[in-house]
């Protein structure tokens, strides 16, 4: 049976094929397109994925929408009666868009696939729709190595939840309760992303690496004015602080009121506020998900945990988590935002709606890795570059491995493609830059002159399964970098005097490590482990 998984429209568009429950090929829109988060619906990773089976579209059983289109209407239009008449102007402008395009999604998917693959298909016995969650929930459990597992899933907003705890058994997920909007983690991290300058939905990443740089001194202020936290881990958003219900920002006057400033504009100075700001909401998201997970251990008794939604994107609260062993094994989909739930809304239809046996296998999940891309072999690489008339020399395997390894220890950035192109955020070594971890000037090089980005941005190190703990306080495995780590004590570079007296981003100047390129300024590190 194929099933063809598809998230579309909002951002992050993917698409997924599995076969009788084994992922075939998954990949994301942005990899053929060049556009960043492109929210289009996946024409090229669709044919991708077709093209990756060998089959046409009349071989495909079933296929698989991530969300539930109406009760994102019902949502919309529910939010603008509560809180009209604020935001008339924004209900205004959105409307003509979902009566055209969006209300009748269904219709206009349709369209799409005919588009692809002639109208001989009679897509309406075929096209399915999962809910958002459950896609997320799906995507975090079904490919996990474990038979039984709570599954907590964290994101802005899906139709109306923005958390969902469940358990999965075996081949099934049973929804245990769900926050719904406009109460949510995700969209309190991203208020604050806006309000530090940075883009929504993409800059979430630049907010937890300028966290260290600050100190948390707005907890208190946060958890008094803007967020509500129980001690189940449950939560509520004073939505006074905030504009996304109605408006076109995601923070209102009192929002900016509250810490004496309008929202800093992109590109300009980095301040003393936005890291302090930064280092307290990370401090405030990690208290969440740590309440929310020990809530959920005493009330399920699994001792597994997976994870999925944007959210579970946060390394830094994934490590801290792990560390506090409320549960013995965490697992994380790789490709934990809206992407991946292309994935999960597929093995959510091939499981739960056919009710197929899923098989385990002990210590080893079903990602393969999460090298789910498309691959280039040498012929189409030399005829591309042929094309292109460019400079190059052809190597054998051998040749290109001493090459590399004496450019590193040179000090040399590498552009390394290998094999399959990686499903999710995170390099993974088969599409990366690599480099010497070793080199004190590395990280602010690659930020400057490779990567176009902050000089704050950290890098991660990848290393051997069987030498993690020689580097790194870790001792589970961490195969798709969704784990922050500290250094090993024995690798750091103690220069606490130095760091005193540095304050802000001038702290990046110091070596902390014997690995100062991949250590952060807290000596903490967003590890891979690779292993055979």
């Amino acid at each position: 049976m194929f099933i063809l998984g598809i998230s579309a429209y909002y951002h992050d568009s993917a698409a997924c094929l599995i076969k009788d429950g084994i992922i075939i090929a998954a990949a994301q829109e942005e990899r053929f397109t060049r556009e960043k988060h492109d929210s289009s619906f996946p024409h090229k990773a669709i044919q991708y994925c077709i093209k990756e089976a060998n089959i046409s579209g009349n071989q495909i059983d079933y296929i698989t929408f991530y969300d539930k289109p109406f009760l994102k209407f019902e949502r919309l239009i529910e939010t603008y009666l509560a809180f009209a008449p604020k935001g008339f102007k924004s209900f205004a402008m959105s409307m003509p868009l979902w009566v055209k395009d969006k209300l009748f999604q269904k219709n206009t998917i349709i369209n799409e696939l005919n588009e692809l693959f002639g109208k001989s298909i009679d897509w309406n016995k075929k096209l399915l729709f999962s809910e958002h969650h459950l896609s997320h929930a799906a995507s975090a459990f079904f490919p996990s190595p474990f038979e039984n597992s709570a599954i907590l899933t964290l994101d802005g907003v899906g139709e109306w939840a923005t958390s969902l705890v469940a358990v999965g058994s075996k081949n099934n997920i049973k929804l245990l309760k769900e926050i719904h909007f406009p109460h949510s983690l995700g969209l309190l991290y991203s208020a604050f992303t806006y309000y530090l300058g940075f883009k929504v939905n993409s800059g979430e990443y630049k907010m937890m690496g300028l966290a260290p740089y600050g100190k948390p001194k707005y907890v208190e202020k946060i958890k008094d004015k803007i967020i509500d936290i129980k001690d189940d881990g449950s939560f509520s958003l004073n939505q006074h602080y905030f504009d996304y219900c109605t408006g076109s920002a995601m923070t209102s006057k009192k929002f900016h009121d509250l810490f004496n400033r309008n929202p800093r504009k992109s590109e300009t100075e980095i301040t003393e506020l936005d890291m302090d700001l930064a280092a307290s909401i990370q401090v405030i998201m990690e208290e969440v998900i740590l309440k929310l997970a020990t809530n959920i251990k005493n009330e399920t008794g699994q001792k597994n945990l997976c994870l999925a939604g944007g959210v579970a994107l946060n390394c830094v609260a994934n490590g801290v988590l792990l560390r506090s062993q409320i549960f013995e094994n965490i697992w994380i989909q790789p490709a934990a935002g809206d992407a991946g739930c292309s994935l999960g809304a597929a093995l959510a239809t091939y499981y739960m709606k056919f009710n197929e046996v899923r098989e385990i296998k002990a210590d080893l999940d079903s990602m393969k890795g999460s090298y789910l891309g498309p691959e280039y072999d040498k012929t189409e690489v030399k005829d591309a570059l042929i094309k292109l008339k460019a400079n190059f020399t052809e190597f054998e395997y051998d040749e290109i491995i001493n090459l590399t390894a004496n450019y590193i220890a040179e000090d040399k950035a590498i552009g390394w493609m290998s094999g399959r192109m990686e499903f999710g955020p995170r390099a993974l070594g088969n599409r990366s830059i690599i480099a010497n971890p070793m080199s004190k000037n590395m990280q602010k090089n690659l930020n400057l002159k490779v990567k176009y980005r902050e000089s704050f941005r950290p890098f991660a190190p990848s290393v051997l399964d069987e030498d993690k703990s020689e580097w790194f306080e870790l001792k589970h495995k961490s195969p798709y970098m969704l784990i922050v780590s500290n250094i090993s004590k024995s690798k750091r570079i103690e220069t606490q005097k130095e760091i005193k007296s540095n304050l802000g981003l001038s702290k990046l100047e110091i070596a902390r490590s014997q690995i100062p390129a991949v250590t952060h300024v807290d000596y903490s590190a967003r590890v891979q482990t690779v292993h055979k």
